[in-house]
């Protein structure tokens, strides 16, 4: 067992020579578990957090947080959806407007232009140095999306390698590491979060529903009622425009919900398996680069 490992360290020793590496860090345990290893392995890298603008006050405290423990973490994002933004908006909410329709199943636009764009710009500019290796803290044990991938794969968009040194990782491991370097885990873990990417997530829990504070909601619900007025007002077939989508098996029903009845929902104790939220697609899209914790569909573009 012993000369297994030596010998898989001795190939990833060799892969990284006269590559610079380059780990995403989204406040979450994963990646910042990932991180503590690099630097517990004497692995030089940088660190890089795609903003955006939809995180948790927690998660960007937590960042702060990170960056005494790990070192500087580099702030990337997709200009161009702060500088059209409104006072006090910019990322996600400029984005929504200018598509006139909220992230869903079928369109995960939020990946895409928040965190693919501004990602594959930042490698591309290290490149310039030195070639990059990708870093993401991605566990097979996670689903079985995740569990079907390698631990190292060409990234054909960020012309360089993707490397996933945790894919084996269990839960404890991340636990562990972080204990063992007396890194706290994101407050959001300790209220229940199962993932603390966006906030909130199309593909939130019940239960992360459920501590949704009021500020979220008073967010996004004036902005369901301006984009569904404004989707009556162009005569769209289906104006209904709310951030979380539903859907009933039992009655084979879905439909959006706006945000104050699906918190009302999440709080109660109706639902359970009759009410979910839409389960995410099988395929990996972008959880295989590292974007974010759940599973996107393929990158699409349009408005509907």
């Amino acid at each position: 067992m012993q000369a297994d490992a030596d010998a898989a360290a001795l190939f990833t020793r060799t892969r990284l020579a006269g590559h610079q590496v380059c780990a995403a860090v989204s406040g979450g345990k994963d990646s910042t578990a990932m991180s503590l290893w690099l630097t517990e392995q004497g692995i030089e890298h940088s660190r890089v957090f795609a903003d955006t603008g939809w995180e948790a006050p927690e998660t960007y405290a937590y960042l702060d947080i990170l960056r005494d423990k790990l070192g500087p973490i580099e702030t990337v994002r997709n200009e161009k959806s702060w500088a059209e933004a409104r006072d006090g908006e910019g990322g996600m909410l400029t984005l929504i407007r200018r598509k006139q329709m909220f992230p869903s199943r079928t369109r995960r636009f939020c990946t895409e232009q928040l965190k693919w764009v501004p990602l594959k710009a930042h490698m591309f500019r290290l490149a310039e140095d030195k070639p990059v290796i990708n870093a993401i803290g991605i566990r097979a044990a996670e689903s079985q999306a995740r569990s079907m991938l390698e631990e190292w794969e060409w990234n054909d968009d960020f012309d360089c390698w993707t490397w996933r040194p945790l894919i084996s990782w269990s839960e404890q491991d991340v636990i562990d590491i972080h204990t063992r370097n007396g890194v706290a885990p994101n407050p959001l873990y300790l209220r229940g979060a199962g993932r603390v990417g966006c906030y909130p997530c199309i593909y939130a829990r019940k239960s992360e529903i459920a501590a949704l504070p009021q500020a979220v909601v008073d967010r996004l619900s004036p902005l369901e009622h301006e984009l569904t007025a404004d989707a009556v007002a162009r005569g769209v077939a289906r104006p209904e425009r709310a951030f979380f989508h539903l859907h009933d098996p039992a009655n084979h029903a879905s439909g959006f919900m706006p945000i104050e009845r699906v918190r009302e929902w999440a709080r109660s104790d109706r639902g359970g398996r009759q009410m979910l939220l839409l389960d995410a697609p099988s395929e990996p899209g972008c959880v295989r680069w590292g974007l974010c914790e759940h599973l996107p569909a393929e990158r699409q573009e349009g408005d509907r």
